[in-house]
């Protein structure tokens, strides 16, 4: 047919025909922001919602698709919702369950990112937020209102790598009438599957060990299908009434079969409005990495494993919050839960806050750098970081000190990380030794 079209008409169409198959055997790239529809009554369906399809790029991408299938998969979800960051998913997650003038309850044990989001932004919007002890359900019970519409923890906590008892804080929560998010970040599916826990939403920071190689910002929400809006409609009007939006749709009863009516509403609404669109080529990078998850984050958790059994023996190290010692409080939990502890811990010097600067300066290896779960070491420190606007007393309920230094362990040898925080180390013994020669 290009034979009869002029020159401009070929530099525009000639050579492709939507919607051909090839034969990659890796996914393709879905470089586009548009899609063509078959017909008039397919573009119509779609846009009302009554049928699935490409619609554009800001609401979804058959690479983001197979990537949402994936997670969904790994993680034992009904469906999933790929966007631009971790920090756009969690803010998407809880948006979709929580309204101007409602309530959340929050572990106050969270990445100072989020803590942000949901202290700061968050009441900007009218919601409220109280920060509890994950390690206490009681706690959370207290704090829940008639208006708490969600209940949200880390499964393993950045920086400190806590791990919560996940299927005591659901239990609490389903008893409450309200749906769990978990942020899986840390642990991923292949250490831990937060549903089988009772989670009801499973949020990441794809960025992290999902994509495991610094390159690429991404983040999802994985839907359990387990919370039932309909058993309490009136609570969940976004769910079981019909939307005037979206010409009387109710997303809970009419949405194609196999749809999550939580994941509907979230894509249609807040993935379209706010525009938190992740690009095709990042979502292939987090496919990319993906494909080595569980050889990595295996690799890099015994690491850690031989590095915090190090720095706890190391006369210049206080203390090291690594649940893969058998003296941390929850190794016992840690080792019941999760199929092995994760390479993001943190320890606190022993000479104090003066010498965290001097000490990371010194370190060849580990670089200083805001990221976890690459494939190089990473060592920050959080105080004056990832938590700097922390005050004192949310420092202290989070258990960071001015001392403490996170660490994320990556795929180097452990022998050589050991060495470098030794040799970083050395100067602080050798202090400790004259002081108390």
């Amino acid at each position: 047919m290009s034979a009869e079209w002029r020159q401009a008409t070929r530099q525009v169409r000639a050579g492709y025909r939507p919607g051909t198959r090839q034969n990659s055997s890796v996914v393709p790239i879905y470089q586009t922001a548009s899609y063509e529809f078959d017909d008039f009554e397919t573009a119509r369906d779609i846009f009302a919602l009554k049928r699935t399809g490409n619609l554009y790029s800001r609401t979804g991408n058959p690479t983001n698709a197979v990537l949402e299938q994936r997670i969904a998969a790994l993680d034992g979800g009904v469906g999933a919702l790929a966007l631009a960051s971790g920090q756009a998913a969690t803010a998407v997650a809880l948006l979709a369950l929580v309204r101007t003038g409602q309530h959340i309850v929050a572990s106050n044990r969270l990445y100072g990112g989020t803590v942000d989001l949901l202290g700061d932004t968050f009441a900007d919007f009218g919601i409220s937020v109280s920060f509890v002890d994950p390690a206490v359900p009681g706690e959370w019970t207290a704090a829940t209102t008639p208006d708490t519409r969600a209940w949200f923890v880390e499964s393993v906590d950045n920086p400190l790598g806590s791990v919560p008892e996940l299927r005591a804080l659901a239990d609490a929560a389903h008893a409450a009438g309200v749906p769990f998010v978990v942020d899986n970040t840390v642990a991923t599916p292949a250490l831990l599957r937060p549903i089988e826990h009772g989670a009801d939403v499973v949020v990441y920071s794809a960025t992290k060990f999902l994509g495991g190689h610094g390159n690429a910002l991404a983040g999802l929400i994985v839907d359990a299908g387990t919370f039932d809006f309909r058993t309490s409609p009136t609570r969940w009007p976004q769910f079981t009434e019909p939307s005037e939006r979206f010409g009387g749709v109710v997303f809970a009863r009419d949405l194609p079969p196999g749809s999550s009516a939580y994941l509907g509403y979230a894509r249609a609404k807040f993935a379209h409005d706010l525009g938190p669109a992740l690009a095709a080529h990042s979502a292939f990078l987090i496919l990319q990495g993906i494909e080595t998850l569980e050889l990595r984050v295996r690799r890099q958790a015994a690491s850690a494993q031989l590095v915090a059994e190090a720095l706890a023996a190391h006369p210049a190290v206080a203390a090291v919050h690594f649940a893969g010692l058998p003296g941390h409080p929850d190794h016992a939990r840690a080792r019941a839960q999760l199929a092995a502890v994760p390479a993001v811990f943190s320890f606190d010097l022993e000479a104090g806050e003066s010498q965290v600067g001097p000490f990371i300066d010194r370190l060849r290896l580990f670089s200083l750098a805001a990221n976890i779960g690459d494939a190089r070491s990473l060592a920050i420190h959080p105080a004056t970081t990832t938590h700097s606007r922390f005050t004192d007393a949310q420092l202290r309920a989070a258990g960071i000190s001015r001392a403490t230094v996170r660490l994320t362990i990556g795929l180097e040898d452990p022998e050589d990380l050991i060495a470098d925080l030794e040799q970083a180390l050395l100067p602080l013994a050798a202090e400790l030794t004259e002081a108390t020669a």
